[in-house]
């Protein structure tokens, strides 16, 4: 057992040597140039044809396969039993050690397609046999006729007697049949004569095939027929399966290229063994690699969904800041590689399969193809779906200019990886704006002008030895480096001259007057299906509006200074919404104005941060959840006699729909008049609604009575998606009972939960939730110091508590705005806006 082992080590480890040996004598003197001259000498017609002979013998070996299953008992379909045999052939060559390394991928292929383990081993020990059963025969021919190999010529014969013997063994046994061998509980029976007599002829002819390819390859200088080169081939592919290399390389070469030197030059001989290589070995093995990872990818393809939504999910808010950096980087380099000279060698191949006008204008391309990538990456990161399609255009364009103007493989390599990873995310990149909207964004203009000017900046470093004058434009040859220079750097200014003329020439649209009737005529029905009872705000009739296209969303707005803030999260549907949010991002911009979202939910906060907005917590709304809302319990004693005393008191509770609410609004009127008077206070607006008559026929009215006589009322919030329920004004007079509030709200939540609405809004309570911690930011800070102790502006703490009676569940209101010294600014003026005018803001 011992000697076996060392046997098994001390073969590779003798041949090895003796190949390196071999290869260190022959290849004196040899030079990597004149390999390389060699190779470039090689017919190209030698070379497809070589390349046809390995398509033919490769598809030669899916006998293997077909004669493998039908020992095993099995069949599958031809297309499937070539791409298996294919795939483990080409990893089998090149891998080494190819019962381990075809036999896994026949495992791994046949198992997908119902094939037991017993049943793949026994296809995995045919196709090992039938190897050495066409190649023991001629082996064995060849050495007793003298084939050139590096053994005394008694040992070569032995051995091609041994051969031979093996093979007439095996057909012997064969033809006897009904032998069984058992191997670890799996059963082997031995082929019969008509499977034994196949595998020997399709391996033969295998063989003689792979032989053929080194055959057409070689120098016509060779000393050797077809007969003995096979022979020569078989018994250095003998050798190199002993040496357990993968594809027995070293080990094959050295016996070549000793049987065929002197007669024929080593660097001649070397050139057509890596010319085989490429052409049988690797060449099939990138593609069987290839056809695997698509195999896999297909047959989980369920697995892959999930990696890509996850992938999806984790980077989408990302990749807009990540496709916007890619597009600079491949910009970039696209800018340096047309200022820089091209590598001579490259040149040189170039120069003998591209045209000279081709080349000029490749490099003229990249140029221009990098500045748009630079003016696209603001387009990327403001999600423009036209941004998206034209830099992936771009990308691959730019990939192939670059191996057109100086075979840059690196560099295509990178572009398209990029665009590769760009390319999934195409929902990240929804918004139909064009890309010359919005004002010029200087701080991109300006990154784009310095990298432009770096890249000039690089090219006149490269070319400092350069004699520039005016000629120097003009001259056109493929080692004129320094003028393509030129040209492209100029052809790349002009282009973003052009594109900032573009940009600053477009008029500036106008501000946008408030809403007529028919504006309000079409979001009406969007304000109907909108969740949020807040929505209603834009049915005032004081905030212009800005509408989708398409009729699902709007936006509403006021102006203050130069604060342009919408009233709220966009209403519609998310991409919409979102596609909104941006369009007024660049209408305020426009006008060199801030962008600001008033109260806005927690759900669409990465929106707000794509904007390039900061967040500042504003309070907390109040949100009853009205199907376990009741008077009920001991928690609701309080609003139990609040509700029961205003029934005793006379109040009558009654819901008054749009079309009744005409007849009623005299009444409305005085109670709201007499309201003000009696609160001292004065009409708001923006964020509340007013007591204006067209506004409140847009809905119904919740109405107090005592005695028939309205003394309170509230206008209702209410939709057709029945999800909020909501009042804006809510009114009495003084001489109404003291529990006319509690009796309305009560009223109107216990008529919302029979409605079948899930939830009642009860507003906002300013700086609710505010954490006054250490660390804390300023604003939180003086907002729960405010919430706390700043009684004599208003009474903060005190309306917290009043819906605390209502057990709502609490959620943040947020302002998103520029942040920095803008937001005293900012908030001064959405208090204007809010109280209708600074005036309102100091005074009731």
């Amino acid at each position: 057992m011992w000697v076996r082992r060392v046997l098994l080590v001390a073969i590779p480890v003798a041949l090895l040597a003796a190949a390196a040996w071999t290869l260190h004598v022959e290849l004196q003197g040899t030079t990597l140039r004149q390999v390389e001259r060699e190779l470039d000498a090689l017919p190209r017609a030698a070379v497809w044809l070589a390349a046809a002979v390995t398509v033919l013998d490769y598809l030669l070996l899916s006998g293997y396969d077909l004669l493998a299953l039908r020992y095993a008992g099995r069949s599958l379909p031809y297309p499937r039993v070539v791409f298996t045999s294919f795939v483990a052939y080409a990893f089998g060559n090149n891998v080494g050690f190819a019962l381990l390394s075809s036999g896994s991928v026949r495992y791994r292929l046949y198992s997908q397609w119902g094939l037991s383990a017993e049943e793949i081993a026994r296809v995995v020990a045919f196709t090992a046999g039938q190897l050495w059963a066409g190649l023991l025969p001629i082996a064995g021919i060849a050495l007793l006729s003298g084939v050139p190999v590096p053994l005394p010529g008694w040992a070569a014969r032995g051995l091609g007697l041994l051969a031979l013997l093996l093979a007439a063994g095996y057909l012997t046994l064969a033809a006897r049949g009904g032998r069984t061998i058992s191997v670890k509980g799996i059963s082997f029976p031995v082929p019969t004569l008509r499977l034994a007599v196949a595998q020997v002829v399709v391996s033969a002819l295998d063989w003689a095939l792979a032989a053929l390819v080194l055959d057409l390859l070689l120098p016509a200088a060779s000393p050797l027929g077809f007969a003995h080169l096979l022979g020569l081939f078989v018994a250095a592919q003998v050798a190199g399966l002993a040496s357990q290399v993968p594809g027995g390389i070293g080990v094959f070469e050295a016996l070549v290229l000793a049987a065929l030197t002197p007669a024929v030059p080593a660097p001649a001989v070397l050139s057509s063994l890596v010319a085989y290589r490429l052409v049988y070995y690797l060449a099939p093995f990138l593609l069987a690699f290839t056809l695997l990872v698509a195999h896999e990818l297909i047959a989980s393809r369920a697995a892959v969904r999930r990696v890509i939504r996850g992938a999806h999910a984790s980077f989408a808010p990302i990749v807009p800041w990540l496709a916007a950096g890619a597009a600079l980087l491949a910009g970039t380099v696209l800018l340096v590689s047309g200022a820089t000279p091209t590598v001579g060698e490259r040149l040189h191949v170039l120069r003998r399969v591209v045209p000279l006008p081709v080349l000029e204008a490749s490099h003229l391309l990249g140029s221009l193809i990098g500045t748009a990538l630079l003016l696209l990456a603001r387009g990327l990161l403001r999600r423009l779906d036209g941004a998206w399609l034209v830099s992936l255009g771009l990308l691959v364009a730019g990939a192939v200019v670059s191996l057109v103007k100086g075979l840059d493989y690196e560099e295509a390599t990178l572009l398209l990886v990029l665009a590769a990873l760009l390319l999934p995310f195409r929902r990240q990149f929804y918004r139909k704006s064009s890309l010359l909207e919005g004002r010029l964004a200087l701080s991109w203009f300006a990154a784009g002008l310095v990298l432009v000017a770096a890249s000039v900046g690089v090219g006149f470093l490269a070319y400092r030895h350069v004699e520039y004058s005016n000629d120097l434009w003009f001259h056109f040859g493929f080692h004129a480096d320094a003028p393509r220079f030129l040209r492209a750097s100029f052809a790349g200014c002009v282009l973003i001259a052009l594109f900032a003329a573009a940009k600053l020439l477009r008029p500036s649209p106008p501000v946008r007057p408030r809403p007529c009737e028919a504006d309000l005529t079409r979001i009406r029905p969007v304000v109907d299906r909108s969740p949020d009872s807040s929505a209603h705000l834009a049915l005032v009739g004081d905030k212009p509006i800005l509408l989708d296209p398409g009729g699902e969303a709007f936006l509403m707005y006021g102006v203050e200074g130069r604060s342009w803030v919408a009233m709220g999260d966009p209403v519609g549907p998310e991409p919409a919404a979102t596609e909104l949010a941006w369009r007024f991002r660049e209408l305020s911009d426009q006008h060199g104005g801030w962008t600001c979202f008033y109260q806005v939910g927690p759900a669409a906060l990465p929106r707000y941060l794509d904007l390039g907005l900061s967040l500042l917590k504003l309070g907390e709304e109040a949100l009853v959840p009205l199907e376990r809302f009741s008077l009920e319990g001991g928690e609701r004693r309080a609003l139990r006699q609040a509700y029961n005393r205003g029934e005793r008191d006379g109040l009558v509770f009654e819901v008054v729909p749009a079309a009744g609410v005409p007849a009623l609004l005299p009444d409305l009127r005085r109670i709201s008049d007499t309201w003000l008077e009696e609160k001292k206070t004065r009409e708001k607006g923006f964020s509340l609604g007013y007591f204006d008559e067209r506004y409140l026929r847009e809905g119904p009215v919740a109405v107090a009575r005592v005695n028939g006589a309205p003394v309170a009322f509230a206008n209702v919030w209410t939709s057709a998606a029945r999800v909020e329920l909501s009042v804006d004004l809510m009114r009495y007079v003084p001489e109404a009972p003291k529990t006319t509030m509690d009796y309305l709200f009560v009223s109107l939540m216990l008529w919302g939960r029979a409605e079948g609405y899930r939830q009642f809004n009860l507003g906002m309570a300013p700086f609710s939730g505010f954490e006054e911690r250490a660390l804390a930011p300023l604003w939180t800070r003086f907002g729960a110091r405010l919430f706390r102790h700043g009684e004599n502006f208003y009474n903060f703490q005190g309306l917290r508590q009043y819906k605390e009676k209502f057990a709502p569940d609490w959620r943040p209101r947020w302002l998103a705005a520029p942040g920095g010294l803008r937001l005293a600014a900012i908030l001064t003026n959405v208090a204007a806006l809010v109280s209708r005018g600074l005036k309102g803001v100091v005074a009731r």
